[in-house]
């Protein structure tokens, strides 16, 4: 009995991507938007999830500004909410990690990842989008919390510009943060490691700037803490608010708005790559 091999219809076209450059970006942009949508859509289906993450920033802003507030004071003077607020906003960014972690975990485990690798789509979409859906919720996120500041007595005292930098570096950091929770995402497995990435997320925020001034910790830990990434982010937020509580000795706190922007920086041009690299390598 022989077996004949059966050729190849010439005329179903193999799925590849654009042949040029400029073509491949608009591919990997198209796609991108897609996948952010899909997410988007998820969290329209499901909102209250998405209300309960917004509750938990507002009620941490109530408990720190009014149930210990009153009992915490500013090194050099000036109002302790004013101090905490632009804290509890880079906080948040923080806090938006784990999330992250857990959602790119879950399509990892439903087999939604596999599904989008095997489709003729740019190898960069996932990831992209994944960055794209999560910023547009933290943005969201920072809105709120903008107001629920407002409501217990924060305000901002610089101008319009000022303002608007201080919530730019404030989603910069949130930015690059993404890229390391999509990593890990991709990176680990189950959901112990999920919660072990959650749990990581308090030392990261509380080893900062953002309730205490690193004055008053043990000068190792204080310079630990100035050169936290987060901190730098809180001074030059409460330096462009013009909020009390920013400044320093060190460098690193003297140049609070320039390593806010060379902290995010730095996160994203290791991890942005490297989850690319990833994506096109799970069964490694």
């Amino acid at each position: 009995m022989s077996t004949t091999a059966i050729a190849p219809d010439p005329h179903t076209a193999v799925p590849t991507g654009p042949p040029t450059g400029a073509a491949r970006l608009a591919w990997a942009v198209a796609d991108g938007w897609t996948v952010t949508r899909r997410d988007v859509t998820h969290w329209l289906r499901r909102p209250g999830a998405l209300v309960a993450g917004l509750l938990f920033p507002i009620l941490m802003v109530l408990i720190f500004g009014y149930l210990f507030g009153g009992g915490m004071t500013v090194p050099g003077g000036g109002d302790y909410r004013e101090f905490m607020i632009p804290g509890m906003f880079a906080m948040t960014m923080v806090f938006g990690l784990g999330e992250t972690v857990t959602a790119v975990v879950n399509d990892t485990s439903r087999g939604v990842t596999d599904r989008f690798r095997s489709m003729p789509m740019a190898p960069s979409a996932v990831v992209v989008g994944r960055c794209a859906a999560d910023m547009l919720k933290s943005a969201v996120t920072l809105a709120v919390l903008v107001g629920s500041g407002l409501l217990v007595g924060w305000e901002w005292h610089g101008g319009a510009g000022s303002t608007l930098a201080a919530l730019g570096l404030l989603l910069l950091l949130r930015f690059a943060l993404v890229w390391v929770g999509i990593y890990l995402g991709l990176l680990v497995k189950g959901d112990s490691v999920v919660t072990t990435v959650q749990t990581l997320e308090f030392p990261l925020g509380f080893l900062s700037n953002a309730f205490v001034a690193t004055a008053t910790m043990p000068v190792w830990l204080g310079t630990m803490a100035d050169w936290n990434p987060m901190s730098s982010t809180v001074a030059a937020a409460r330096e462009l608010f013009g909020n009390p509580g920013w400044g320093g000795d060190s460098w690193i706190a003297q140049n609070a708005v320039l390593m806010a922007v060379v902290w995010p920086l730095l996160i994203t041009a290791v991890f942005a790559p490297l989850c690319v690299h990833r994506f096109r390598h799970l069964e490694d």
